[in-house]
């Protein structure tokens, strides 16, 4: 019974780590793809208006709305094509994708100094391409906790973009309706129905996966850019970008010295490319929160005492590129249903009031092979499925946070990272973490669980009526401890059993790493466009707030073109010089 334990509590780990499942499906090929190519066939030098280094969840919406307004847009993504990955195209191909680790796997693997394994997006379409596909837009607070210029308007129109192309309402059954049940039982009200706003309650969430289960991912928003002003370059991994000193502006508010005017990127063959800006064009990083700060530093902007350790010259000095790094603390528990359950991402979310924690589930059928098979059984050909079950919490925030450091000078090596999970003073994400577990295990509690205890035999009636005598669950890994009002007991099963959401930001926040306008604070035509700017996670899941600010910032962008050069049509000429006499 030991042994079966712990081989349980291997499952858990592999499950969690996506090493179970293999599915395959046909890819379909998709319009961008005539403006796609291989960074082996770009030239060794080009020039474009707006040069976006990313092209994941913020940096496609961007990328397509600056070509549309005729500006020529250059692309550049370290990783391959969605289509080159069938595992992708489904939500049943969700584990293959983050078991899938090599060297040019749509998921790169790293894990956090303190040990909890993660994943970053290595695809064009980044976290849409491999994620669990949930859409929910900011909570309110967002847009008031964040140093940033919104207009709420433009806001809402980025959203509906975004929305129109990619989103759909799932059709719940299964595990999710029967969280979506629980969670009314235990309190997690009101029932709000199906909506994309972030509402405190029990609600449906929208989706990127389509009735088939087929993938909408931010890729697929790059039918909307004009394909005679955009090229796209896969595999194609940005060294640094190109800063040069410039004299400063002559209002005393203006105290610029550093102007971006291009980046050198790698192909796969190690060739460099340089790719240069036109006057008035800019470079604006969509690298994510690992990307994006170390690519600032690469480029010399940074703390100027920690650059010189790399003999990287100080192009502008700032000690807070790096820092500010958050990473939502997930905890939760898995079970083994008693009998078969279908396969499910996350469709349903309960926040709780206040906004401490968000609950969420997600359901898997997965093939199992025994350690002991070998020695006791035969080996079959034909795999034998278990079913597994989740319910998580997503704490809040966090207020917690640790920072980035530079692994090499080499851009395709992942920096070092530390998140510093649960260590605020103040505890509000442990409190907020218990908060969210209890409300777990109120939710466990609940007769829509019970048909997911196993039946050990037949009484009066029961919780359903059946006359099915239920046990307890059987858990892979820890349950949640027997006494939840036992502070300490809840306290120490969130740090022992922490993980990731893959919601980590930060890195290059606004107010200290950007302006209001997402631009590098002392610098020219270089900007972060992406999740590096946030210090909050915004509401249930960050990739619809993310693929809004692509757009909405491409807008912003061109509507300044349009002010600058209809301000310089109605300026009057100067007046002619008079004659030599």
């Amino acid at each position: 019974m030991q042994e079966m334990v712990k081989n349980l509590s291997f499952l858990l780990l592999l499950i969690s780590l996506g090493l179970f499942f293999h599915h395959t499906a046909t890819a379909i090929p998709r319009g961008y793809m005539r403006f796609t190519q291989d960074a082996t066939q770009f030239p060794a030098e080009s020039e474009y208006d707006y040069i976006i280094v990313g092209g994941g969840a913020a940096g496609c919406p961007l990328a397509a709305t600056l070509s549309g307004g005729g500006r020529r847009v250059l692309l550049l993504e370290r990783g391959g094509a969605p289509d080159e990955f069938p595992f992708l195209a489904t939500s049943s191909g969700f584990l293959t994708t983050l078991s899938t680790t090599n060297q040019e796997s749509p998921a790169q693997p790293f894990a956090s100094e303190e040990g909890v394994p993660n994943t970053r997006a290595r695809v064009l379409g980044g976290g849409s391409s491999i994620n669990a596909g949930f859409y929910s837009r900011a909570h309110p607070e967002f847009f008031t906790d964040v140093p940033l210029n919104w207009d709420l308007h433009e806001v809402n129109r980025s959203y509906e973009w975004i929305e129109r192309a990619l989103v759909h309402r799932p059709e719940v059954r299964g595990w999710q309706a029967a969280l979506r049940d629980g969670l009314i039982e235990a309190g997690v009200g009101p029932y709000n129905g199906f909506t994309v706003n972030h509402l405190t309650g029990t609600k449906i969430g929208g989706s990127i996966f389509d009735a088939a289960g087929r993938r909408h991912s931010a890729a697929d928003l790059l039918a909307y850019a004009r394909p005679d002003r955009i090229r796209v370059a896969i595999r194609a991994t940005v060294d640094r970008v190109f800063l040069n000193q410039v004299q400063p502006g002559s209002s005393s508010v203006d105290p610029v010295t550093t102007e971006a005017v291009g980046v050198v990127f790698l192909d796969r063959l190690g060739r460099r490319h340089h790719a240069m800006t036109r006057p008035g064009g800019e470079v604006i990083l969509c690298a994510g929160a690992l990307g994006s700060p170390q690519l600032l530093l690469l480029s010399g902007v940074g703390p100027r005492s920690y650059l010189a350790t790399w003999g990287i010259p100080v192009a502008v000095p700032n000690p807070d590129v790096g820092q500010y790094l958050y990473d939502n603390p997930r905890n939760g528990i898995s079970i083994l249903p008693p009998g078969s359950i279908d396969h499910s991402l996350i469709q349903v979310v309960g926040i709780l009031d206040g906004g401490d924690a968000f609950l969420e589930a997600a359901s898997y059928v997965v093939p199992f092979v025994s350690p002991v098979e070998s020695i006791l059984l035969h080996r079959s050909s034909t795999p034998i499925y278990i079913n597994v079950a989740t319910i998580m919490e997503k704490v809040a925030g966090p207020t917690s946070f640790g920072s980035l450091r530079l692994a090499s000078l080499d851009p395709r090596d992942s920096p070092l990272v530390r998140f510093n999970y649960f260590t605020d003073p103040s505890n509000i994400d442990l409190n907020r973490c218990v908060s969210g577990l209890r409300h777990v295990g109120d939710v466990l509690q609940s007769r829509s669980m019970a048909v997911f205890r196993p039946a050990i035999g037949t009484w009066g009636p029961s919780q359903r009526g059946s006359g099915v005598r239920r046990g307890d669950f059987r858990y892979v890994g820890s349950a949640l401890p027997a006494n939840r009002s036992d502070d300490d007991a809840m306290r120490g099963f969130c740090r022992r059993n922490v993980a990731t959401l893959w919601h980590y930001h930060g890195g290059c926040v606004a107010g200290k790493v950007v302006d209001r306008e997402f631009r590098v604070i002392g610098t020219r035509g270089l900007r972060v466009v992406d999740g590096s700017v946030l210090t909050v996670s915004p509401g249930t899941n960050p990739q619809a707030t993310i693929m809004m600010m692509g757009r909405y910032v491409g807008q912003r962008i061109l509507a300044s073109r349009r002010y600058r050069r209809n301000r310089r049509r109605l300026t009057p000429p100067p007046p002619s010089p008079p004659p030599d006499l």
